[in-house]
């Protein structure tokens, strides 16, 4: 299962799902506390903007950051669930999360994929540079891309619910 939530929801989203494996999506310098239940390997820790263009004293999300990311996900074992979070569990955990179900269910049609995700929550907003990227990666010939842009819009809100990304 994968777990998506903010920061500031991060320590109790661990707790309560049981999770060992983490992602943080995060501006640089931001503090992170990794939850004393992770192991540091079982942590990835991408600094990176919530921006989908180059921008002069940010670091935008490139190709590396989104192989790191896939090559994290293939490794998860999937025994105990991974939680996956940004600043406020919005735009790029929800890019990182759509990239992470993509990744371990490669024959799965990527707009129920995206449908699910909108299901779980109305405020995800996946950041379109992260998914375009994972996209080429996966080797999904632009169909990551339509599916996101099939459930937009979101709801605006400042920080997001925790919700859990389910495939059925």
């Amino acid at each position: 299962m994968i777990h998506v939530c903010s920061l500031d929801r991060l320590a109790a989203t661990v707790e309560v799902t049981g999770a060992r494996h983490v992602v943080t999506l995060i501006d640089i310098g931001t503090p992170v506390t990794r939850p004393a239940s992770i192991k540091v390997e079982h942590h990835l820790h991408l600094e990176i903007h919530d921006i989908c263009l180059p921008l002069d004293g940010c670091i935008h999300p490139q190709e590396h950051h989104v192989e790191k990311l896939i090559d994290f996900v293939r490794a998860w074992d999937q025994e105990t669930p991974l939680v996956v979070h940004c600043y406020a569990g919005i735009s790029r955990s929800t890019a990182a999360a759509f990239t992470a179900a993509c990744t371990i269910h490669p024959d799965r049609d990527e707009r129920g994929i995206a449908q699910a995700l909108r299901t779980a929550s109305p405020t995800a907003c996946p950041n379109r540079l992260i998914v375009s990227l994972a996209d080429r990666l996966l080797g999904r010939d632009g169909r990551m891309i339509a599916a996101v842009e099939a459930i937009a819009p979101h709801e605006p809100c400042l920080s997001a619910q925790p919700f859990c990304l389910t495939l059925a």
